[in-house]
């Protein structure tokens, strides 16, 4: 069998805490802009590239013309205003256990890295602002690749920018029912939610997955128990 050689973590839910902010930006914005939404739609949006939340949206109601494209860019705006604020004037949480997580794979000598939904700038304010920029061996965002979730392209990275070329030695990590159907059409050995996010178990049960976990400070024993 062969051993695990890299562990993918998903960002905002996973492994710094999630209390809303990113669904309220996206709520904000949209109403800003007239789109109409349900809390419960936008819910299920969570994980994908951010720009392509607001398009859905936006072209859903709109007519796809320059008016259109002239709405999706002002709310993807307002939203990155928003959510850029917050973590500005807020700061940002790490879920409990994830450090240690990252210490105890990493002296396995098993890679970590990182994708999110999030664009490059936001994703690094993030890490900067957790003290993880040097933390991981790669790091993806949705503005890096050609598809977001639920395409596999930002594992896909990952692991190219890792030299893990076989997914039977990759874990993916993630909190939405987007992060497990992008683990998933990678075809990877491990996929994981963990439950720290905005879905809860009867949700990610709905995904393919090989196992559901309470946060990432449980990863270390599942490994030992189940991929040693």
């Amino acid at each position: 069998m062969d051993p695990i050689r890299l562990v993918i973590f998903d960002v905002a839910g996973t492994i710094i805490e999630d209390h809303g902010e990113v669904l309220d930006a996206f709520s904000q914005a949209l109403k800003g802009s007239g789109v109409v939404f349900t809390e419960a739609e936008l819910r299920e949006w969570k994980g994908a590239a951010k720009r392509e939340v607001i398009r859905h949206f936006v072209q859903r109601q709109f007519s796809d013309d320059s008016r259109s494209l002239d709405k999706i860019e002002a709310t993807y705006a307002n939203f990155r205003s928003r959510l850029e604020n917050h973590y500005r004037e807020r700061g940002v949480s790490r879920v409990r256990g994830a450090e240690s997580t990252f210490a105890w794979l990493r002296e396995r000598n098993i890679e970590i890295a990182t994708t999110t939904g999030f664009y490059r700038e936001l994703n690094d304010l993030i890490l900067d602002q957790t003290g993880w920029r040097e933390m991981f061996r790669a790091s993806i965002s949705s503005s890096d690749v050609a598809q977001g979730r639920p395409a596999p392209d930002m594992i896909l990275r990952a692991m190219e920018a890792t030299g893990i070329r076989n997914p039977a030695q990759v874990i993916s990590v993630g909190d939405t029912p987007l992060d497990l159907q992008a683990g998933t059409n990678a075809r990877v050995r491990g996929v994981v939610g963990v439950l720290t996010g905005a879905h809860g178990r009867e949700r990610l049960l709905r995904e393919p997955h090989t196992h559901l976990l309470s946060s990432v400070a449980d990863l270390p024993t599942l490994i030992e128990k189940e991929y040693s």
